[in-house]
């Protein structure tokens, strides 16, 4: 699956179909996945917990539990809404996982993720794959992670997307469990040498495309969470970088452009700026006049009455600074010579 070359990370709280919108004016290629959905928030909830645009395509949906029928009945209707694959949670470190038995906890128990993603592609055409973790706890040999890899390949899963660092259940938050276990990147390539037949993607530590072609020269794709969330334009770039693609590359400016008749049409519909703009904050990251852009999104956006104007404005100030210091430059160098 050629898509699996780059992807945008399942992010809680951060992936959600706005941001993807986004991220797809950007990137025609990239796959993008949604946030973890709970297979009781799909069956249970009150809300409608899959909705997604049109333009979203290719689009990923990651479920989260372990109930074989709960999960086949979830990726049903997953497959009747148009996503174009299903993704098992097996690396989510969170604390609520004991309880409801999904995430990383689950690689301690390949048979039953085997049964988990034999019961779902029993039941639909789309892909269904995992991502997981390199180990949890003290289970962190590399026999444990090549006997749940075999396991799952075994029951036709083709793709497998590695966080290359363990996930300790006890005793680290979430957000310690991305930072403090070290990334063991060797050990991915390893897998790869071993289940040469399996579509195999990294993530981890990823932040610049640099160090994803260095990725990819070992395993297939590779998968970028928080970097492309803090600096979102980066995206812009991974079609040219590593699709081959010669369209020229959009701007900033550009990408602000074409989300505005989406924020629009947002607004009309009775959502607010912030449910969107709070993804576009780091768009002008590192850019002269990115902090007022930045500044003036975040004392603005979450505003009830907040139209489109908070972001020409933002704009505004933004280039107004950006001139600013081209000006200063200019003396500067004139000066100087």
């Amino acid at each position: 699956m050629h898509h699996h070359r780059f992807s945008v990370a399942p992010m809680l709280d951060w992936t959600d179909r706005h941001y993807r919108y986004m991220a797809r004016i950007m990137s025609k290629q990239a796959l993008l996945y949604t946030e973890m959905v709970t297979t009781g928030a799909i069956l249970f909830g009150k809300g409608d917990y899959l909705q997604f645009n049109e333009q979203e395509h290719p689009v990923s949906l990651q479920l989260g539990g372990s109930d074989p029928q709960a999960l086949a009945e979830c990726a049903r209707i997953a497959q009747q809404r148009g996503y174009d694959e299903l993704n098992l949670n097996v690396g989510c470190p969170s604390d609520r996982v004991q309880n409801g038995r999904f995430g990383a906890c689950l690689m301690a128990e390949p048979a039953l993720v085997a049964e988990c993603t034999q019961a779902m592609q029993d039941v639909v055409d789309i892909p269904v794959t995992v991502k997981c973790r390199i180990g949890i706890d003290e289970q962190d040999s590399y026999q444990f992670l090549t006997d749940f890899i075999g396991t799952v390949a075994d029951a036709g899963v083709e793709q497998v997307t590695v966080h290359a660092r363990k996930a300790w259940l006890q005793g680290l938050s979430p957000k310690q469990n991305r930072e403090i276990p070290r990334l063991d990147y060797p050990r991915v390539y390893q897998l790869k040498r071993d289940f040469p037949h399996l579509t195999l993607a990294i993530n981890g530590g990823i932040t610049s495309f640099e160090a994803a072609h260095a990725h990819l020269e070992h395993v297939d794709g590779v998968m970028v969470g928080r970097e492309a969330y803090s600096n979102p334009y980066m995206l812009a770039q991974v079609d040219a970088q590593l699709f081959g693609d010669s369209e020229a590359v959009m701007s900033r400016i550009d990408v602000v452009e074409q989300m505005i008749p989406y924020i629009e049409q947002h607004l009309a519909a009775g959502g607010r700026l912030n449910h969107i703009a709070r993804h576009m904050i780091g768009l002008f990251q590192g850019q002269a006049g990115g902090r007022q852009w930045r500044r003036h999104l975040s004392e603005n956006a979450h505003k009830a009455d907040a139209g489109i104007e908070v972001l020409t404005q933002a704009l505004k100030l933004m280039q107004d600074t950006a001139q600013h210091v081209s000006k200063l430059q200019q003396q500067n160098s004139e000066q100087g010579s």
